[in-house]
C-alpha cells in the first residue's frame, strides 16, 4: 500500500498508526485506521527506490516498512517533519540508545550504498572526515549515508542496500569540490572564510561545460490531459538534459482553491513524464505546487548525482496577498558549481490590471526566499543565483488596439509590428518589472485566448482580445536561447503551450585544480589565523523613521567597513529577550560575514502590520529599540532606533472606533490610548462615555463605496487592489476624508478585508468561538450565540451580513456565491483564541458553515 497524500501516518508510543483516506481529510470522519504496526525486534524501516528509478537530493523520501507480518511502502515529502518523523522512529527501536549515536544518523537525505550490512567502527561527526565514513556515497558534492532503522536488540541501526535500490559505482572517497564545502551543515569562522575565498578563486578551478535547458509553461485551464506532450515537451533534435515545466490553473474547483487538494496534479504528472524525449532516462528532482501553478524539474539520470542544495518555495500574491489563486512557485538548485533558480508564475488577469502585474511580480522576488544549508547563514532570494529562468502565463496583453486589428496583424505574421502594443515590452522598458532579464523574439502568434479543442480565436460573449500571456524569460551570463516558440498541436486548453530550448554554460569543478587552490587558501589561512582582533566601522548607529504609518514599509540603510581581519557579523538578543529587535523591526541582513577591507549594506525594515499596530495605537509601545551588533571575536556595537507611529483604524477595537466620532488622526493621542486600552464590556457598564456610534465609521465608508460602486463588480474579494490605492485608502479612513477616496474596488474590497483581519479582538469575539463551531449548521442555535456578543460586535456582523446577502442578489453579474463568500469571511469574523494561527481543516470548514447559513437564509 502507497501512502502519502492520499493517508496519514502517526506515531504513538512503540506504535505506529496508519490512518487512510480517499481525498483531503476535512473531518475525522474522513479518515480510517488502517494499520497498527508495533515497533518490536523484526520491525525495520529503510529508504527505498525502484529498480532503475533515480532519486534526487531534496526530493521526495520512499521509505520501506517490514514486520514479520507485512511489508508497506509509503511516500515523506523532503524536510524537517520528515526528519523529526524518522528520529522519533528511530529512538523509539529496542536498544537505541540516543548517547552513542550522532543525530546525523537519523536524517541522511539521500543514499546510494555499495556495502551490505555494514557497520560504523567509530562515532560519525560533522568533523570527521567523509572519505572514512563506512558506506558513503557522494551525490552532487553531497555526502550521504544508508539509513536503515531496525529494532534488533544490541544494534540500533544497520547499514544496508535496500531491496531494488541502484547503486552508486562512485569511490566513496573525500569530497573535494565545492558543493560539498557549501554542503556542510555547521560552518565555523574559518569555513565560512574558506568557502568566502572559494567562491572569489572560483574561475581558477572551475572550467565552462553546456547544457541543454528545456523550459516550458502551460495554462491549461483546469482540464485534464487528453492528449500526448511529446509535440510540446520532445520537440528537438537533442535530448535536453535538464526539463522545467511549468503549468498554471492546473485546478479551478472551489476545492483547490481553499482547501489545496486536487487530483490533478496526479494527472499531468504523469502525462508529463511519458512526454518527455523517448529513449532518454530522467529523473525527477523535485515538483511545487501552490493551488493551480505547478512546477516540475526533471534531469538526465547521469546529471543527477551533480545535483544539489535543491529547495522550492511558494509565494501567493492573491487577496490580501496570501491566497493561492496567484503567484509563484520556485526551485533552486545547484547544477556542478552553478546555482540555478526557476520560477513559474501566474499574475493577475484582465487588460487595465498590468499595475496589478507588476507588483504580483514584485511581491513574487522580495518574498520568494530559500533556506540555505548553513542556518546561520540570511536566505536566498531569487536574484541570488547565477542563472535565473523565469516562465509562466504572465497575463500581459497587447493594448491601444481592438480585437480586430489585433486578429488581422496575426493573420499578416506582423508580429513585430504587434509587439510593440505588448504590455510586457512596455513595463519591462520603464524598467517596472524584469530589470536586467532577456527574452527570445517572438516569431510566434499570441497563444491566448482560444475556444477550447482548436485554433479558433474566443468566439465567447466577451471575446478577449490574442495575447502573449505565455512567456519564458532568463536572466544570467553564459545563456543561448536557441528555440521560442508556441505549439498550436496541442487543443486541450484555452492557451497553447510555449517552450524554449536554452544551451547553458555551467561551471564544472576541475577536482585537481580545486585541490590546489583549497591548499593555497588553508595556507595563507594559517597566516592569519588569531593574528589580530576583528574591527569594523558603522556609517551611522543612529536612525529616525517618522510618520510610520500601518502597512507602509519604511527602510533607513548604514554600512559595515571592515578592517583588515575577516569576521563574521550578527545582531544578538539583548538579555531577557526573545528577539535582536521588536517584532515591527528587521536587519537584512541580520548576520553575515566580511573579508578583510570589504564593507556590506545593511537596510533596516520597519513595517508595522496587525500583529503590531494596537500595541502602538495604544502607546503601549512606540518606535523605539536598541540594536546590539556583535562581532565574532571582536567587541558589540550598539544602534538606536526611534520614531513616532501615526495611529490609524487599522488594529483598533471595534468598541474603540464606535467611540471616536471624529477621525483618529484628529483625536490626541492620550485619547486614543485612553479608548484603545478600554475594556470591552465598558460601553454598557453606564459610565460617563457618551453614547458610542452604532458601527464604525469606518466600516460604513467602506462599505457603502462597495454597495454604490461595486455591487455587480466581477470577483470582488478575489482580486487583489493596488498597494498605492490601499495607502490612499487608509489616509482617508484615518483623516475622515472619503469625499477624497478615488480606488478600484479590487483595492476598497481588499481594505475592508485587512481592515476586519487587523481587529485586536474579531468581529465574533474569541469567547464564542468554540460555541459557534459547535453550533455550525443549526441557525437558531447559531442566531442565539450572535445575540450574545457585545451590542457594537452584533451591529458589525448583522450589517456586515446585509451588505453581503446584497451581493449575492447580483450573483448572475458578479459570479459571487455563499460559498466563496463564506469561506473569505468565515475565517476573518470568526478566528480562534490561540491567535492568528493557521486553521485546522476541520475547524476552517466549521467556520465556513457558520457564516454560509446567515447568507443563505436571509430575512
Amino acid at each position: 500500500m502507497t501512502l502519502g497524500p492520499l493517508s496519514s501516518v502517526c506515531f504513538l508510543s512503540l506504535s505506529l498508526f496508519v490512518y487512510t483516506h480517499r481525498r483531503m481529510a476535512i473531518t475525522g470522519d474522513d479518515v480510517s485506521l488502517d494499520q497498527i504496526v508495533p515497533i518490536s525486534r523484526d520491525f525495520t524501516l529503510e529508504e527505498v527506490s525502484r529498480e532503475g528509478e533515480l532519486y534526487i537530493l531534496g526530493s521526495d523520501v520512499t521509505v520501506q516498512l517490514d514486520t514479520a507480518e507485512l511489508s508497506l511502502v509509503f511516500q515523506l515529502p523532503f524536510g524537517s517533519h520528515t526528519r523529526t518523523f524518522l528520529q522519533e522512529v528511530a529512538r523509539a527501536c529496542p536498544g537505541f540508545d540516543p548517547s552513542t549515536q550522532d543525530p546525523e544518523f537519523l536524517w541522511l537525505s539521500r543514499y546510494r550504498c555499495s556495502e551490505r550490512e555494514t557497520k560504523p567502527t567509530t562515532r560519525l561527526g560533522w568533523n570527521s572526515a567523509p572519505g572514512t565514513w563506512p558506506g558513503c556515497a557522494r551525490i552532487g558534492g553531497e555526502v550521504v549515508l544508508p539509513l536503515r532503522i531496525q529494532g534488533q536488540m544490541g544494534r540500533a541501526f544497520s547499514w544496508t542496500k535496500a531491496p531494488g535500490v541502484r547503486i552508486n559505482q562512485k569511490t566513496c572517497s573525500q569530497v573535494a569540490d565545492k558543493a560539498h564545502i557549501l554542503s556542510m551543515q555547521k560552518f565555523g569562522l574559518r569555513d565560512t572564510i574558506v568557502k568566502s575565498h572559494l567562491i572569489q578563486k572560483e574561475e581558477d578551478y572551475t572550467y565552462i561545460q553546456n547544457f541543454r535547458f528545456f523550459v516550458g509553461t502551460y495554462n491549461v485551464n483546469g482540464q485534464s490531459p487528453k492528449e500526448c506532450l511529446q509535440p510540446w515537451l520532445s520537440h528537438g533534435v537533442q535530448a535536453p538534459d535538464v526539463y522545467c515545466v511549468g503549468f498554471q490553473e492546473l485546478d479551478l474547483s472551489k476545492e483547490a482553491f481553499f482547501f489545496h487538494d486536487t487530483p490533478k496534479e496526479e494527472e499531468w504528472f504523469k502525462a508529463v513524464s511519458e512526454g518527455l524525449y523517448p529513449g532518454t532516462k530522467y529523473a525527477k528532482v523535485k515538483l511545487i505546487r501552490l493551488v493551480g501553478i505547478m512546477l516540475l524539474l526533471y534531469v538526465k539520470q547521469e546529471h543527477a548525482e551533480y545535483i544539489s542544495e535543491v529547495e522550492a518555495e511558494t509565494v501567493g500574491t492573491g487577496i490580501m496577498g496570501r491566497m493561492g489563486n496567484k503567484g509563484g512557485v520556485a526551485i533552486r538548485f545547484r547544477f556542478h558549481n552553478t546555482s540555478i533558480c526557476v520560477v513559474n508564475s501566474h499574475l493577475a488577469a484582465h487588460t487595465e490590471e498590468y499595475e496589478r502585474r507588476n507588483q504580483d511580480y514584485k511581491d513574487i522576488c522580495s518574498r520568494m526566499q530559500f533556506c540555505q544549508v548553513d542556518p546561520s547563514l540570511p536566505p536566498l532570494t531569487i536574484n541570488k543565483h547565477d542563472v535565473i529562468l523565469w516562465l509562466g502565463d504572465l497575463n500581459y496583453r497587447i493594448e491601444e488596439l481592438d480585437v480586430e486589428k489585433v486578429k488581422k496583424l496575426i493573420e499578416e505574421k506582423a508580429f513585430q509590428t504587434l509587439y510593440a502594443y505588448d504590455q510586457l515590452r512596455a513595463q519591462v522598458a520603464a524598467k517596472a518589472v524584469f530589470e536586467g532579464f532577456s527574452e527570445g523574439e517572438l516569431t510566434f502568434q499570441p497563444t491566448y485566448k482560444y475556444d477550447t479543442g482548436s485554433d479558433d480565436w474566443d468566439t465567447s460573449e466577451k471575446c478577449r482580445a490574442p495575447a502573449w500571456c505565455d512567456r519564458v524569460l532568463w536572466k544570467g551570463k553564459n545563456i543561448t536561447q536557441l528555440s521560442y516558440q508556441s505549439h498550436m498541436a496541442l487543443k486541450t486548453s484555452d492557451h497553447k503551450p510555449v517552450s524554449s530550448v536554452f544551451d547553458i554554460g555551467v561551471r564544472v569543478v576541475n577536482e585537481e585544480l580545486y585541490r590546489k587552490t583549497l591548499e593555497e587558501i588553508v595556507r595563507s589561512l594559517d597566516k592569519l589565523e588569531n593574528a589580530n582582533i576583528p574591527s569594523v566601522s558603522l556609517s551611522r548607529r543612529e536612525f529616525c523613521f517618522q510618520n510610520v504609518k500601518f502597512m507602509q514599509l519604511q527602510v533607513e540603510s548604514f554600512t559595515i567597513q571592515n578592517g583588515p581581519v575577516p569576521c563574521q557579523f550578527e545582531f544578538i538578543n539583548k538579555p531577557d529577550e526573545e528577539s535582536y529587535c521588536k517584532r515591527w523591526l528587521n536587519a537584512n541582513p541580520s548576520r553575515g560575514f566580511l573579508l578583510p577591507d570589504s564593507i556590506i549594506k545593511i537596510e533596516l525594515e520597519l513595517f508595522v502590520n496587525k500583529t503590531t499596530a494596537t500595541k502602538l495605537n495604544s502607546g503601549e509601545d512606540k518606535i523605539e529599540d536598541i540594536l546590539v551588533l556583535h562581532l565574532d571575536r571582536g567587541k558589540d556595537y550598539f544602534l538606536s532606533v526611534s520614531g513616532n507611529y501615526m495611529p490609524s483604524c487599522f488594529g483598533s477595537p471595534i468598541h474603540t472606533l464606535c467611540y471616536m466620532k471624529e477621525p483618529i488622526l484628529d483625536l490626541p493621542l492620550e485619547t486614543i490610548r485612553h479608548l484603545t486600552l478600554m475594556q470591552l464590556q465598558t460601553e454598557d457598564d453606564g459610565s460617563h462615555l457618551e453614547k458610542p456610534m452604532d458601527i464604525p465609521k469606518e466600516l460604513w465608508m467602506m462599505v457603502d463605496y462597495l454597495y454604490r460602486n461595486a455591487i455587480q463588480q466581477e470577483d470582488l474579494f478575489q482580486q487583489p487592489g493596488l498597494r498605492l490605492e490601499f495607502e490612499h485608502i487608509r489616509d482617508c479612513l484615518d483623516t475622515g476624508t472619503i469625499d477624497h477616496l478615488s480606488a478600484s474596488n479590487h483595492s476598497v474590497a481588499e481594505a475592508l478585508l485587512l481592515f476586519l483581519e487587523s481587529l485586536p479582538e474579531p468581529v465574533i469575539c474569541y469567547r464564542a468561538y468554540r460555541s459557534c463551531l459547535e453550533c455550525s449548521g443549526n441557525l437558531t442555535a447559531s442566531n442565539q450565540v450572535i445575540t450574545t456578543l457585545p451590542a457594537c460586535h452584533r451591529n458589525v456582523f448583522t450589517y456586515l451580513m446585509a451588505f453581503l446577502q446584497e451581493l449575492l442578489k447580483n450573483s448572475a453579474r458578479n459570479h459571487l456565491d455563499g460559498n466563496i463568500l463564506a469561506s473569505i469571511f468565515g475565517s476573518l469574523l470568526l478566528r480562534s483564541p490561540a491567535g492568528h494561527q493557521k486553521l485546522e481543516t476541520a475547524e476552517k470548514k466549521k467556520a465556513q458553515e457558520f457564516i454560509h447559513q446567515f447568507l443563505c437564509n436571509s430575512p
